[in-house]
């Protein structure tokens, strides 16, 4: 239908926005979404209307011909006179229908002008109220992440904690909510705008092709919404993802080279474990046979040297735990620095891209917002565009 069907009502209601506990930008008390659900039933309504009316257009026309072959061949005066009847029954019902569609329109326009024009140039101003606030916070975090730079990774044999590795693991979480939050919210204002704009064009422009019969409310309501589409077009939104993207990318790094520090630890640790079980298993055989003692010549124990053998293979589980030691503490140090220089590159990179889309969507709802308000204190641009 001429509204766009679910897909733009839907999107109008959840993605109004606005402040008023969830039912979107309310004017007088009427919320946006109430506006656009009502829009929906009237454009529904004019809709089947519409279908009505030109159902019975078809059979007047069917029977203007039928009346028309009649007349010609001068038949019957009663079959001729039911025809001309049936003719005008129809034409009384086409009157009747026009008048139901003109009715219905006219409640479409007073929605339009009344409700739906204030509720979005509310809505503007609540971008633009929103977005300066973002930039502001977001320029505060540049200048913090700023000073990363100055940071130097510390020496330290410090495993990364349990605390840490959860960190960091809910770090990566929330980034990866965040950029599907981003691309959501993009996406969701600029279906949103795009529907309601191309709504208006086939309502204001395709079905009244007489400039001169647009009212100037409609042609501000549709300036309005054709800046705010252009605004949400030129936003750098991809640029901002990409940067949201990157940081998870060096996140995940992290997150990567922590696994593989804390599997390093449980190795030591179990090169440790089987140390101290050898070791133990020397110190009695020790206390068995002495620190020294030599190799059996009496054949009870068929030459062989048990606690230089058990000292043999402790010296080699030592060495193995050394070995393990050493890149458990390679790890560690790996650990930290990827750390350092992952923050260090990736953090500015998100905030310079997010605080740029920031600044140009605060500036281009500023347009939005104050060419809409001169447009409504100058008639004359109006007249210019309604003739354009």
């Amino acid at each position: 239908d001429l509204f766009g069907g679910n897909g733009m009502r839907m999107g109008m209601m959840n993605n109004g926005g606005g402040n008023d506990n969830g039912n979107g930008n309310a004017i007088n008390g009427v919320s946006h979404g109430s506006t656009v659900e009502r829009l929906y039933a009237w454009e529904k309504k004019l809709f089947h209307e519409v279908k009505n009316a030109e159902k019975i257009k078809m059979e007047h026309d069917k029977r203007v011909e039928q009346l028309r072959r009649l007349e010609v061949k001068r038949a019957d005066y009663m079959k001729t006179e039911k025809t001309k009847k049936e003719v005008e029954k129809l034409e009384s019902l086409m009157e009747v229908a026009a008048q139901a569609i003109n009715t219905t329109s006219a409640e479409i326009v007073k929605l339009r002008e009344n409700e739906l024009y204030p509720q979005l140039l509310d809505l503007v101003k609540g971008f633009m109220c929103m977005w300066r606030s973002m930039y502001e916070c977001h320029q505060v975090q540049m200048h913090i992440v700023d000073q990363l730079k100055f940071l130097n990774t510390v020496p330290s044999t410090e495993p990364t904690s349990e605390i840490h590795r959860q960190s960091i693991l809910q770090l990566e979480m929330e980034l990866q909510q965040w950029h599907q939050s981003f691309c959501n919210l993009v996406k969701a204002q600029r279906d949103y705008i795009r529907s309601l704009t191309g709504w208006l064009r086939l309502s204001l422009f395709q079905f009244n092709k007489n400039p001169l019969m647009r009212s100037i409310q409609d042609s501000t309501i549709y300036s309005l919404c054709e800046e705010w589409q252009l605004a949400i077009d030129h936003a750098p939104d991809k640029v901002a993802s990409e940067g949201i993207k990157s940081l998870l990318t060096v996140i995940h790094a992290i997150v990567v080279q922590q696994a593989e520090e804390h599997k390093q630890k449980k190795k030591s640790e179990a090169a440790n474990k089987d140390l101290e079980k050898k070791a133990a298993e020397l110190r009695s055989l020790e206390g068995k046979y002495g620190p020294y003692s030599m190799p059996d010549t009496s054949g009870t124990r068929n030459g062989r040297d048990p606690v230089g053998e058990k000292r043999a293979k402790v010296e080699m589980l030592k060495n193995k735990a050394e070995e393990e030691k050493g890149r458990h503490e390679k790890a560690i140090s790996m650990t930290r620095a990827m750390t350092l220089n992952n923050m260090q590159m990736g953090l500015p990179h998100v905030f310079q891209a997010i605080t740029g889309f920031s600044s140009v969507c605060m500036h281009g709802f500023e347009s939005v917002y104050n060419q809409a308000k001169s447009m409504e204190q100058d008639p004359h641009d109006v007249k210019r565009l309604m003739m354009a």
